[in-house]
């Protein structure tokens, strides 16, 4: 199992690229960031600097979105860093919370979201892509393509929750981003991802399965959970979100998403983004302590070596690290020393 660490653009971007040089020191695999550019700085200058810095770590966006950049600007940015630095990228996208929604924007749809994989992805490994969009809401307009691209590679993982969004990155991503790291809801998502996989008539295997979460190791004592716990109650308000937009669509007892993960928001009332992703956000008490314990991987380093290797067995292949809390590097050096080889990575 690969092990990524997750950090968001704060600056001093330097101190981002340190502490990525530092991961991969550590046994890392990935280095991620959030992207929204309202909220934090520009991830494509950091990620140029963290690439510099290392020499196997791969960089990428958990999560970009289809509307913020245009597709063959992202595609740009993508392909550019692999013909500096080889092909050390992954492109994570979804349909846009923060960066959106900060803006006063809604996130885009479904549709537009699987347009842009595909496109993104052509264009970034030399192919043509029709940008424009027909009256239908299909591609329309000729072809254009990043004529200095060669051999390019570009995964492109897709982030998602409910129905529709899992069998859309079974069928068109190269990967699945599933952003909290329970097992039931793991195995569920998991499965939707690669049912739709098979009856697009692809190999479900070919899918990549991210999960993505905070970590926070403790000393096994109930006051250093009850402070983990309270350094990652932030995760829960921010995966209500999403669960919110399900529960509108879907409706809270449609069955089409599992109670376990609509039940928690009954109690949310609102959410500000200026303390998006950051620990002590106001708008998350309503976040009960099963949830952060579900949701998250806290405790001591040998229960979470037990969760990941659970989460292993369900078929994931990335356990990426949310280190938004007060122990990154503290976290990152157990990891590090105690968690990856663990894990025979």
């Amino acid at each position: 199992m690969d092990v990524g660490l997750v950090l968001q653009t704060d600056p001093p971007g330097a101190q981002v690229v340190e502490r990525m040089r530092r991961a991969e020191e550590l046994g890392f695999s990935h280095g991620w960031t959030f992207d929204s550019a309202v909220l934090w700085q520009e991830p494509f200058v950091i990620y140029s600097r963290i690439l510099a810095a290392t020499e196997t770590l791969r960089v990428g966006t958990m999560v970009t979105n289809p509307s913020t950049r245009a597709w063959e600007v992202t595609a740009s940015a993508f392909a550019t860093l692999n013909e500096m630095f080889g092909p050390r990228t992954v492109c994570g996208i979804g349909r846009g919370d923060s960066a959106m929604r900060v803006a006063g924007r809604r996130p885009t749809t479904l549709v537009r979201l699987e347009r842009a994989i595909t496109a993104i992805r052509d264009l970034a490994e030399g192919r043509g892509a029709r940008l424009g969009t027909g009256p239908d809401g299909e591609p329309a307009g000729d072809p254009v393509r990043l004529p200095w691209v060669r051999d390019g590679h570009l995964p492109v993982w897709a982030a998602a929750y409910g129905p529709k969004a899992l069998a859309m990155a079974g069928r068109t991503a190269d990967g699945f981003i599933l952003q909290l790291a329970d097992p039931f809801l793991t195995e569920w998502m998991v499965e939707a991802v690669r049912r739709a996989a098979r009856e697009a008539g692809r190999d479900p295997d070919d899918v990549a399965i991210c999960v993505a979460a905070p970590a926070y190791t403790t000393d096994g004592t109930p006051e250093g959970l009850a402070h983990a716990r309270e350094q990652c109650r932030w995760f829960g308000g921010m995966v209500g979100n999403h669960v919110a937009d399900l529960v509108a669509r879907y409706g809270a007892a449609s069955g089409a998403v599992p109670a376990e993960l609509t039940d928690y928001i009954r109690e949310r009332e609102g959410y500000d983004y200026a303390h998006h992703g950051r620990t002590g956000n106001p708008d998350t008490a309503f976040v009960p302590d099963a949830v952060v314990d579900r949701f998250c991987v806290l405790g001591p380093p040998e229960e979470h070596v037990r969760r990941l290797k659970e989460l292993r067995a369900l078929g994931v292949d990335q356990f990426a690290v949310y280190a938004m809390h007060d122990a990154v590097d503290e976290v990152a050096v157990t990891y590090g020393r105690e968690v990856i080889p663990a894990l025979g990575g």
